[in-house]
């Protein structure tokens, strides 16, 4: 008898995988806004990368409004693996 939990244990880890990807791109989009609001204080080139990837397709601090498109977008970028290549671009291969 023979029974494949492989499947379905595939399955659950691409559920983890995607839920750990948006937790970060929360978290990215949520750093940006912060050191957008530390001004005129700069952060790191690489940190600085990141959040400049960012703002092309997030619009920073301003008044009250529905986040859901902004964390897709934020999670569109995680995924795509555009914020480490912005990262790297700075300081080089992250390892």
């Amino acid at each position: 008898d023979h029974v494949s939990m492989g499947w379905s244990a595939a399955r659950k880890l691409r559920r983890a995988v995607d839920g750990l990807t948006r937790v970060l791109a929360i978290e990215a989009l949520t750093a940006a806004r912060a050191l957008d609001l530390r001004a005129p204080l700069a952060p790191s080139p690489a940190t600085g990368a990141v959040r400049d990837t960012i703002r092309e397709q997030v619009a920073g601090p301003g008044t009250d409004r529905h986040l859901a498109p902004e964390i897709e977008a934020a999670v569109v970028l995680a995924s795509s693996g555009a914020l480490v290549a912005s990262a790297e671009s700075v300081v080089g291969k992250l390892d």
